[in-house]
């Protein structure tokens, strides 16, 4: 598990940098975190970070998945307002192939794939940030506990 604190968006958004050059296509973070706590920040650095133009980057709440090219190209996806069977009609685990998958609200895909990345972002004190990855091979890593409940 690996335990990050950030102050500010421009510093998750350079954790999430640092994470970037871990990826490779078919790689699948799966973001959690309430409403406000800095996932689409943590995605504007990993766009940055697989080459994308970070300024692209935006909630993609409406349009549920946009696509940024890059060296590699970034899925960002955002679950927020889908129920389960909307979820799995969207063929998630297909899509991915050949990109990096970042999914919002990844608690809302039941059962996530078990070879993603849990990313859970806590609010802090103002403007603080306590980011938990936890990669794939991790042994604290823990199915299901994506932050279910949190929105």
């Amino acid at each position: 598990m690996i335990e990050r604190f950030s102050r500010s968006e421009a510093e998750t958004e350079r954790i999430a940098d640092e994470l970037a050059a871990r990826l490779r296509p078919g790689s699948l973070l799966l973001l959690s975190g309430p409403l406000g706590a800095g996932k689409t920040a943590f995605v504007r650095g990993l766009a940055r970070g697989l080459g994308c133009d970070p300024a692209s980057v935006s909630s993609p709440t409406f349009t549920i998945v946009q696509e940024y090219p890059g060296r590699i190209t970034l899925q960002h996806v955002d679950l927020y307002r889908l129920s389960p069977d909307e979820i799995e009609d969207i063929g998630l685990d297909e899509l991915r192939q050949g990109a990096v998958m970042a999914v919002e609200w990844a608690e809302h895909w039941q059962p996530a794939p078990g070879d993603g990345i849990d990313v859970r972002i806590e609010k802090l004190e103002g403007s603080g940030r306590r980011i938990l990855i936890a990669l794939p091979d991790d042994g604290d890593r823990r199915a299901g506990t994506h932050g279910a409940g949190q929105r």
